[in-house]
């Protein structure tokens, strides 16, 4: 797919971090329960971290206590990028933003959460920059 946003490897190396850039553009994962928004309830949009696209509320955030900050939606239905995983010996769907190509997690279905989509976007806090709403 063509992204909006499209630089050179290079670039994406001087403006990331080296964790950034491990898990938004190698489509790597931060460890469990170490994410600056695996608990966080503030109000607010989580873009990304790469380029400010809008991808969730925190009106779609819950608690699923997976480790990672958890989504049962994304802010709009072309905000993110859905993509066949079968690394790691097992079928998931990778999650990516539309504008830029970033890997911002998998998204699981039918856990049984108590959620409107039966859905879980498990999210890496590093793939996401929270803008709090201001009250």
């Amino acid at each position: 797919m063509a992204y909006e946003i499209d630089k050179p490897d290079e670039q994406w190396r001087a403006e990331l971090s080296p964790e950034e850039y491990r898990v938004l553009r190698e489509a790597g994962t931060e460890r469990p329960f170490t994410g600056e928004y695996t608990d966080t309830e503030t109000t607010g949009v989580y873009g990304c971290r790469a380029c400010g696209a809008e991808l969730f509320r925190s009106t779609e955030k819950f608690a699923s206590h997976c480790g990672w900050p958890s989504f049962y939606d994304p802010a709009g239905s072309d905000a993110v990028e859905l993509i066949t995983d079968s690394s790691m010996g097992m079928t998931r769907t990778e999650v990516r933003c539309v504008r830029c190509g970033s890997h911002l997690g998998h998204v699981f279905e039918g856990e049984g959460y108590p959620t409107p989509t039966d859905q879980r976007y498990c999210i890496n806090s590093v793939s996401l920059r929270l803008e709090p709403s201001e009250s």
